[in-house]
């Protein structure tokens, strides 16, 4: 594959092995999920597919819809950025199980403790994803302290799409559901440069 090329020439088997290293990434999140809440969580199998970065936000609920969104960048051997997003609610409602009913859900604006909580949620379950895709493939793979924003999901995504547009116009998206007590549905989006996707489809002997 041309190094030059951007996510628009990825093919099918390789998209395939992206949706298999997501799968394995989100079986860990949930793991670790369940760890945190010391509970049964269950996940739906994923779905991750390419989108144009215009399309995202319409494809996780609507550009308007406010979401917590962990982002953080990633080094080492795989370059990029990695985001998890959860809708306010939803976001809540794990903090609030976190702090063992303390919290307040329904709040117009979370409160210092449940940001906190929230943050670490992200960092924990994203650290599993990329711990994963780090077993999978041997690479080191380095993330940042991680970053939240409260925000309209649009503008939460604008950031790794003003960071890293300039790959292409595509971006890579695993959608999982969780299930506790409610429905969750969590947005993995991982964003490597061209180089290190090339060198995790080495990795695997894709390239």
């Amino acid at each position: 594959m041309d190094n030059s090329m951007g996510y628009d020439s990825i093919d099918s088997g390789n998209l395939d092995v992206l949706r298999e290293i997501g799968n394995i990434g989100a079986g860990n999140a949930t793991t670790a999920l369940a760890q945190m809440l010391q509970r049964k969580v269950d996940m739906k199998v994923p779905k991750a597919a390419l989108f144009e970065f215009r399309d995202l936000g319409e494809v996780i609920g609507g550009e308007e819809t406010i979401m917590a969104g962990v982002y953080m960048t990633v080094e080492g051997d795989v370059r990029g950025s990695m985001m998890f997003l959860l809708e306010k609610n939803s976001a809540g409602h794990l903090a609030n199980q976190m702090l063992g009913g303390m919290g307040n859900p329904d709040a117009e604006e979370f409160g210092e403790m449940e940001l906190s909580v929230i943050k670490e949620i992200g960092n924990i379950m994203t650290g599993a994803y990329l711990n994963s895709m780090s077993d999978l493939t041997g690479l080191k793979i380095l993330p940042s302290a991680p970053d939240l924003a409260i925000d309209m999901a649009g503008a939460i995504l604008s950031v790794p799409a003003i960071e890293f547009g300039v790959l292409g116009d595509k971006i890579l998206m695993i959608q999982t559901r969780f299930t506790d007590d409610v429905n969750i549905d969590g947005f993995f989006i991982l964003v490597p440069d061209m180089e290190s996707y090339h060198k995790i489809m080495k990795s695997l002997g894709m390239a």
